[in-house]
């Protein structure tokens, strides 16, 4: 398989498992005062990660496995970085780990979680804008005979 079309695949890939967690987090939100805010904001760090990821796969750049949102962010030619804050992208990594698990940390906003929201959201049409049209189509599945 060429390399433009591997590219073109796994970065589609990528992309569909951003847009996922980022209709769960959109959904989740409008529970309002019953939302686990946790949980949205850690889909939210999670598809601003995916769509980062998706560009760098598209680009040819490699990446390690991580969850930290700055160092993915400055992977990326700087004509290529979405604009989102250095607090921004603390606050999402943060979400990423620290939140995912019990332990110590502070209780998260309704008001927090919405602000994770927009922000996951002006993330994605920011990296979507540099994406070929080819990355952004949804991925088919192919059922195996006799599934429903």
């Amino acid at each position: 398989m060429h390399d433009r079309e591997k590219a073109i695949r796994v970065a589609r890939e990528w992309v569909q498992k951003a847009e996922n967690d980022l209709k769960t987090a959109t959904h989740v939100l409008t529970l309002g005062e019953d939302a686990p805010t946790d949980t949205i904001c850690f889909h939210c760090q999670q598809a601003v990660e995916k769509y980062l990821k998706a560009l760098l796969i598209f680009r040819g750049i490699k990446f390690p496995r991580i969850h930290d949102i700055e160092r993915l962010v400055r992977l990326l030619p700087v004509a290529d970085r979405p604009h989102m804050s250095v607090e921004e992208q603390g606050a999402l990594t943060d979400y990423a780990t620290m939140t995912r698990y019990p332990g110590s940390y502070e209780p998260i906003s309704l008001e927090e979680a919405t602000l994770a929201v927009k922000l996951a959201w002006r993330v994605r049409e920011q990296i979507r804008r540099l994406l070929p049209p080819e990355v952004l189509e949804p991925l088919t599945v192919k059922r195996e005979k006799g599934s429903q």
